[in-house]
């Protein structure tokens, strides 16, 4: 763990202040970690008690586990900014009612879709707004 000293001086005293700030520690433990403690364990181990097969696959179990959790919250991330890209496009055309950063309720045209940051924003009268922001929409009017 690294620390950072950091120097100032008191104004009121005229002297040198030390304090010394750290970082926060982790506080989940990743694929990495469970390697690290799996080679740990297994390179520690009592060669007259050695570690249970069953207890070793135990842990790959978990390991796999592990893997699959972090692939599968990937692929759900993905999902869910696909279906808000698809939901914003479905506003174009329509009327919206949204509220801006100020309170204020602002009523206009979608006329496209921006992305900032991966996540798409609505473009109403040159704006650009988030899709939580939206507190109606209208159907476009039926053309003859």
């Amino acid at each position: 763990m690294s620390t950072t000293a950091i120097s100032s001086v008191s104004s009121a005293t005229g002297t040198n202040v030390s304090t010394v700030a750290s970082r926060l520690p982790v506080q989940t433990l990743g694929q990495d970690d469970f390697l690290k403690l799996l080679v740990a364990q297994l390179s520690a181990q009592d060669p007259m008690n050695p570690q249970k097969d069953t207890e070793f696959i135990a842990q790959m179990a978990q390991f796999s586990a592990l893997e699959q959790t972090r692939s599968m919250q990937s692929d759900i991330a993905g999902l869910r900014s696909e279906q808000q890209f698809l939901q914003a496009n479905g506003m174009i055309g329509r009327t919206v009612s949204l509220q801006d950063s100020s309170g204020a309720t602002i009523t206009g045209v979608v006329s496209g879709l921006s992305l900032a940051t991966g996540t798409p924003q609505i473009m109403v009268n040159g704006k650009a707004y988030a899709l939580s922001s939206l507190l109606g929409v209208t159907a476009p009017p039926a053309s003859n």
